[in-house]
């Protein structure tokens, strides 16, 4: 799958390993996602185009570069992408954030969207589509759908863990569009969880159940 990157990091492994852990509290749960968040920002924006500026320093004036055109907006499907939207934002504060509402019908394990706010300009940025959970790739697929009828012509996909499943159903969706995963986990189960997975990401993050 050569459109899918798997991050292969130390820090990144040991952290996963702490939010696949039970015994992780929700405090520290959310915490974690977000340092593992920035962490996978840090891959993700790592070919961000450049151009060239003229500055100050607190001795000499130079030449140096900074981030060309208009900048970032980070996606978030709800409710659980907001769990890994905090960590993306200490990497780039300035980045426009929208969010897109869908929940999944447990009995069809499909879809369904009741909520969506974009930025005005959506269309002119790069956007990361991001969600803790690549599971059945349905909320993925159609979150970025979504994003294409706005205009959007420059997407990634960013999640924590993936599913073989989801993974071939979103990116036989999207083929143009990059995914970026800290793991690719054995299974789907018959509940559309990921095994062995981490969980709910939304009832980790919030506590509920």
């Amino acid at each position: 799958m050569p459109n899918v990157t798997v991050l292969d990091h130390p820090l990144l492994r040991h952290k996963l390993t702490l939010l696949r852990d039970k015994h992780t509290t929700t405090a520290q749960f959310r915490q974690v996602a977000r340092e593992v968040s920035l962490l996978i920002a840090y891959e993700v924006t790592r070919d961000l185009p450049l151009e060239p500026i003229e500055i100050d320093t607190p001795l000499e004036r130079m030449q140096t570069e900074h981030l060309a055109g208009k900048k970032l907006c980070i996606v978030s499907i709800l409710r659980a992408g907001n769990g890994i939207l905090d960590g993306m934002l200490d990497l780039v504060p300035s980045a426009r954030v929208g969010h897109i509402g869908l929940y999944r019908d447990p009995a069809t394990l499909q879809p369904v969207e009741y909520y969506l706010k974009l930025p005005t300009d959506v269309a002119d940025r790069l956007v990361i589509l991001v969600d803790p959970m690549l599971a059945t790739g349905h909320s993925a697929a159609a979150a970025a759908s979504r994003l294409k009828q706005s205009g959007v012509t420059a997407m990634k996909f960013v999640c924590l863990l993936a599913a073989p499943e989801g993974v071939a159903s979103f990116t036989q969706a999207h083929p143009n569009v990059p995914v970026f995963t800290a793991a690719i986990d054995r299974e789907l189960d018959s509940h559309g969880y990921i095994r062995p997975g981490l969980g709910d990401a939304g009832d980790r993050f919030y506590g509920t159940r």
